[in-house]
């Protein structure tokens, strides 16, 4: 049975950065501001839109996971939502038999952008997923406010 679990996470980032982001620099970004966890990316398919299939290979501070591939399943510019589905390694090698991120942006004010996240999951293992997920908005947030694009 397919589980899902909700946050929402306040950050100082203009929406259209963060959407930029998480859209068509995410390989190059989450290697530079996580270098610990993922030590490089790559687009493996697509162009960053919908059906883009992602790797990313985890750095020294991951020990259970080497790598994991990642395809864009939403991808929605007018609203700023993007959904990425582990479609290999990773999660899928640790009990879960699906993973999926939906991330939706929403502009709250000129430096404010508000995160709604939804992580859908099967598993035979109980587990909170939100945490990494929170740790690695965070990073981004981080990584941006620093003045990096």
């Amino acid at each position: 049975m397919i589980k899902e679990v909700k946050t929402q996470v306040n950050v100082g980032v203009e929406v259209d950065v963060l959407w930029k982001a998480f859209g068509k620099d995410l390989k190059d970004i989450v290697p530079k501001m996580m270098p610990n966890l993922v030590k490089d990316a790559d687009m493996l398919e697509g162009d960053g839109g919908l059906n883009t299939v992602y790797i990313f290979n985890f750095g020294p501070d991951i020990k259970t996971m080497t790598y994991q591939k990642e395809r864009v399943t939403e991808f929605d510019e007018f609203i700023h939502r993007i959904g990425l589905e582990v479609i290999e390694g990773g999660h899928l090698n640790h009990g879960f038999s699906h993973y999926k991120t939906t991330f939706q942006f929403t502009s709250t004010g000129e430096q404010e952008t508000l995160i709604d996240v939804a992580i859908s999951y099967e598993s035979q293992v109980e587990e909170d997923t939100m945490p990494s997920t929170l740790v690695f908005i965070k990073h981004m947030e981080n990584y941006l406010m620093n003045g990096a694009t």
